[in-house]
């Protein structure tokens, strides 16, 4: 899909944000496209379909507006926008997959990611085993015949591992295997996939794409138009769509992703130098701090490194519960991405579903979700937290 000005130069991400798929509304000039709060459609005559809408689960206006803002700022050939991440998830792995496929997952995941694949698409006949995807050697070794998705995530939920996408896609493609990438903690804004070779953009864009807390939806992107069709195909056959206010929500909290990412990795930066620094603090996961491992790999794929930040506590699991409920301006909390800042005790919230697996998170780790909020309050905040 491509979005040039008049003059014939590509726009820049800041611009495609507010004005990809947002054309002024043919009828009245407005300038945001309207909640299309509508389940059937008039039709001219038998078959004779007005802009190709008949019915809102197949289309709706206003996600088609979402639709090709998304596949603009991924730098991809089509969009499309689900009622949930894992709904977009799952939409995927039954358009790509069938009984007796393989595929290999990261060691470190959504939680409610990995219960997709253990709990569901398990006993559908599909077979997974995991692999650090930090290490294109471990994906490769990984690899069996009937391999068909490697899933990424990168920045990873919630240790904030690093993967190179570029190195995992030739691992991909040497194996004819798509490369899936969830892109939900960099937003497209930082991180762009499709450019380093993946097949599949992931977004739950309840976190950053919404921003504001106040909508549940997912997406995914790819630049295969084939594989778009396929995927549009299903997303109509199994119907969990994003709803007209559900995705008109999310068109605007993307108009100022790009102002909000700034804000949040610059507090995120200052946040991760202050725990470092903290006798109480016996690792932070942050890719923006010179001796993460990922560090090298994040700034060369990355604008910059993101608003969420993980770290360990001395004194273990009851210690890093502590700090999470003396958080005040932190509020206690699953989800990311908003505006105000989340703290939350990953083993015993976000990852209770990935306990005893290869994907189980530490017991003294604590997640924050850094929001746009005054830094030096934040930083007063995790203080007293710390005690």
């Amino acid at each position: 899909m491509s979005h040039q000005h008049p003059q014939g130069h590509p726009q820049s991400f800041e611009t495609l944000a507010i004005h990809a798929g947002q054309e002024a509304d043919s009828l009245t000039g407005a300038v945001v496209p309207p909640i299309y709060q509508v389940s059937t459609y008039k039709q001219d005559g038998v078959g004779g379909l007005r802009g190709g809408y008949e019915y809102s689960r197949s289309a709706n206006p206003t996600r088609t507006a979402l639709e090709e803002n998304l596949a603009a700022l991924e730098g991809g050939r089509r969009g499309l926008a689900f009622a949930s991440g894992l709904a977009a998830e799952d939409c995927l792995l039954r358009t790509l997959l069938v009984p007796g496929d393989h595929v290999v997952i990261p060691n470190d995941a959504y939680g409610g990611t990995f219960r997709l694949f253990a709990k569901v698409v398990e006993r559908w006949g599909v077979e997974w085993s995991v692999a650090d995807s930090s290490d294109p050697a471990a994906v490769r070794a990984a690899l069996r015949p009937r391999t068909k998705v490697i899933w990424v995530e990168t920045p990873s939920n919630p240790l904030l591992g690093i993967t190179d996408i570029a190195a995992v896609a030739d691992v991909a493609r040497t194996a004819g295997a798509r490369l899936v990438v969830d892109n939900t903690f960099a937003s497209p804004y930082l991180q762009q996939p499709l450019a380093l070779g993946a097949d599949v953009v992931v977004h739950s864009t309840t976190k950053y794409m919404g921003g504001h807390s106040d909508v549940v939806g997912g997406a995914l992107i790819v630049s295969d138009a084939g594989l778009g069709d396929e995927l549009a195909f299903h997303q109509n056959a199994m119907g969990a769509i994003a709803g007209p206010f559900d995705s008109w929500l999310v068109m605007r909290g993307i108009k100022t992703l790009a102002v909000r990412m700034d804000r949040h990795s610059a507090n995120a930066t200052r946040i991760a130098e202050m725990l470092t620094a903290h006798p109480k603090v016996t690792q932070v996961y942050y890719p923006g701090l010179p001796e993460h491992v990922g560090h090298e790999t994040a700034a060369k794929q990355m604008r910059a490194f993101g608003g969420m930040v993980s770290f360990r506590v001395a004194g273990g699991e009851e210690a890093a519960v502590e700090v999470c409920d003396r958080a005040r301006l932190f509020t206690l909390g699953e989800s990311l991405g908003g505006v105000e800042s989340l703290i939350e005790h990953p083993g015993r919230m976000t990852h209770a579903s990935a306990a005893g697996s290869a994907l189980e998170v530490p017991a003294d780790l604590v997640r924050l979700s850094v929001g746009i909020e005054s830094v030096d309050d934040l930083l007063m905040d995790l203080s007293q937290a710390l005690g």
